[in-house]
């Protein structure tokens, strides 16, 4: 049996590759004070190392995954990894913190939103290293290759649309949470579809999900 992600949230679940279950629920949301570190998503599997600079050059074209921890996301992520080895590319896995917006601020009250921005982005960190791992664990195979994820802070689609100039492919999945709640609904899903500086994969869910 596998873990579902996430500490909390909602229980749910999803049949993985080969008929493992992947076991779902919030994967962003980390408990309190959740370190950003390394970890090993699977025994064989490349350790995964978590950034907060977004895969643009140096680092070398890829398959970009969108990820929120979100079904939806970890079913695209599954087939980014898929697409990731069947082209001998490196895996990006993306997530996005979109920070509060408006004009000044009253005294003391930036750095409230920075500390708050800061603890969103761990939290994002720690969700990410728990989706890569939970659908690690429901593949036949593990993904083997170069995989790292990153988090960034702006609002969803203009952070996509930039990390994805250059790259071999951008994954997404049909539905999501948080940051990318309306990927797929009205402009949004436009911008991505049509202005992405690479090809752009929506991933849906299998039939009856």
């Amino acid at each position: 049996m596998q873990r579902r992600p996430g500490g909390r949230g909602r229980r749910g679940g999803f049949p993985g590759p080969g008929g493992s279950p992947i076991m779902t629920g919030d994967a962003l949301s980390a408990e309190e004070g959740a370190p950003v570190t390394t970890v090993d998503p699977a025994p064989t599997a490349t350790p995964l190392i978590v950034s907060t600079a977004l895969p643009v050059p140096p680092h070398p074209p890829g398959v970009l995954a969108a990820c929120d921890g979100s079904d939806g996301s970890l079913w695209a992520l599954d087939r980014a990894m898929t697409e990731a080895e069947l082209h001998g590319l490196p895996l990006y896995v993306l997530g996005v913190v979109d920070p509060a917006q408006g004009g000044g601020h009253p005294v003391g009250l930036a750095e409230v939103l920075q500390d708050s921005v800061e603890h969103l982005s761990a939290s994002m960190a720690d969700g990410l290293r728990r989706a890569v791992h939970a659908v690690q664990q429901a593949r036949q195979r593990p993904f083997t290759g170069p995989c790292s994820a990153h988090v960034a802070c702006g609002q969803a689609i203009e952070v996509l649309l930039g990390a994805a100039a250059g790259h071999h492919t951008l994954v997404l999945g049909a539905r999501g949470n948080g940051g990318f709640s309306r990927l797929l609904l009205g402009s949004v899903s436009s911008a991505a579809a049509h202005h992405a500086a690479c090809p752009v994969l929506i991933v849906p869910a299998p039939p009856g999900r």
